[in-house]
């Protein structure tokens, strides 16, 4: 080298040695400020620090400061795919974006199989706002932000089984329609609740040809004059022991059990509420002889005792024997005995089979003419074990029971003895 060029080279030493010292650039002299997610990561009083950099972060200051620019790259990197995977979790499970879907108008995200089980459950909104929404749709540029995201960390990629799951609920790149809310249903008129309405035969002019003498007013029309139901049932008025609805006492069309004491208003149920007479009444639950095999009471009436019951439905399977026809016999054998029903009466069986309240019995010695479906069928149970017996005494019914296996035990077993056997 000359000495020219020597010299050429210290002066401009010379001159860097005796340049100012010129400070750092800070962040608030750029023209766009750094953001606010970045700022830090370097400090190593940071909040925002690194997950997992463990070593950074032991290395103290003076690692930060040696530390090389792909190393500072790395650090970022790792914030940046965390602060990502956040911002892309599911607003129903909190789990990272799978199949996603935008709700309309207000572009809420969630997965497809999530937005797909708040519909089948009544949803009517969206899951996130409660906004009136109505229609999801797949998005596609969520989806391609979440595949890089998964190529630059695998690990974050959702369970094999989860996935095949939300498959399995929601198909990819279909569209859902959120339904319209639901009427509100209506309140109910708690005033009106409260109050009596008025019967068939309270509207003068009604279609059956008979004015209550003691007429209900009618809430809606004359609420001053209403009749309060904590007061009771009103004057001249009852409720029906079938469709409970409200009745007149004196109408033609009513009718009263003398076995229960309870009206019944001819007009509801054709059929059902009315109280017949005893040979007419039908049976309640005992139409055939299946309503037999299914009924527990029938057993009972025997003690349990299976096997004489099952002797019992074979020999009325075989002679073609109805329960409405057991029934009228057995009502024929009490009036023939000498207190006819007043045994049945003493021990209470027709107390409260009706869910209303009951009538007095005016004269408890009165023959009784009457009677309601309800009270047929106690009458029933109450003289069928009897009944069973008259019949085998008859000794017609040993010709038509089947050959069948019986009690090891024979006379001895204490079962067989309980129908007298």
């Amino acid at each position: 080298m000359s000495e020219d060029n020597l010299t050429s080279a210290a002066t401009d030493a010379m001159e860097v040695e005796n340049e100012p010292v010129r400070p750092p650039l800070s962040s608030q002299g750029l023209k766009r400020r750094a953001s606010s997610s970045f700022e830090g990561l370097l400090d190593d009083t940071s909040r925002k620090r690194v997950k997992g950099d463990n070593r950074s972060v032991e290395a103290g200051p003076v690692a930060s400061s040696n530390a090389t620019p792909s190393q500072a790259i790395a650090i970022n990197g790792a914030a940046f795919v965390d602060e990502l995977a956040q911002e892309l979790q599911c607003g129903c499970c909190s789990e990272l974006l799978y199949r996603p879907v935008i709700v309309s108008p207000c572009q809420h995200f969630f997965c497809g199989s999530c937005c797909m089980l708040w519909i089948r459950n009544g949803g009517t909104n969206c899951p996130a706002c409660r906004g009136v929404s109505t229609i999801v749709t797949p998005s596609r540029p969520l989806q391609t932000v979440i595949d890089v995201l998964l190529r630059a960390a695998p690990s974050r990629v959702r369970a094999e089984r989860e996935r095949q799951q939300a498959d399995e609920i929601y198909s990819a790149g279909s569209s859902m329609r959120i339904p319209p809310p639901r009427e509100a249903s209506p309140e109910p008129n708690l005033n009106q609740s409260d109050y009596a309405r008025p019967c068939p035969h309270c509207t003068p002019g009604n279609m059956f040809g008979y004015t209550c003498p003691q007429p209900v007013p009618d809430p809606e029309t004359d609420a001053e004059h209403a009749w309060h139901l904590d007061e009771g049932t009103p004057p001249g008025h009852a409720n029906c022991g079938n469709c409970e609805n409200l009745l007149a006492l004196q109408a033609p069309t009513t009718t009263k059990c003398d076995f229960c004491q309870v009206p019944f208003c001819g007009i509801g149920v054709p059929g059902r509420c009315i109280a017949a007479s005893l040979a007419a009444q039908q049976l309640h639950s005992m139409a055939d002889l299946t309503d037999f095999v299914q009924s527990p009471e029938v057993y009972e009436c025997f003690n349990d005792n299976h096997i004489e019951v099952d002797i019992m439905l074979d020999y009325l399977a075989v002679r073609r024997i109805m329960p409405k026809n057991i029934y009228r016999d057995i009502v024929t054998y009490i009036q023939s005995q000498p207190h006819g029903f007043q045994p049945l009466l003493k021990l209470e069986l027709f107390r409260d089979v009706h869910p209303v309240l009951a009538g007095t019995d005016p004269d408890p010695a009165a023959p009784r003419q009457k009677i309601c479906r309800a009270c047929a069928t106690e009458v029933l149970l109450w003289g069928l074990k009897d009944w069973w017996l008259r019949e085998r005494q008859k000794g017609i019914a040993e010709g038509h029971i089947p050959s069948r296996e019986d009690c090891p035990e024979g006379s001895r077993c204490s079962r067989q003895t309980d129908v007298g056997m």
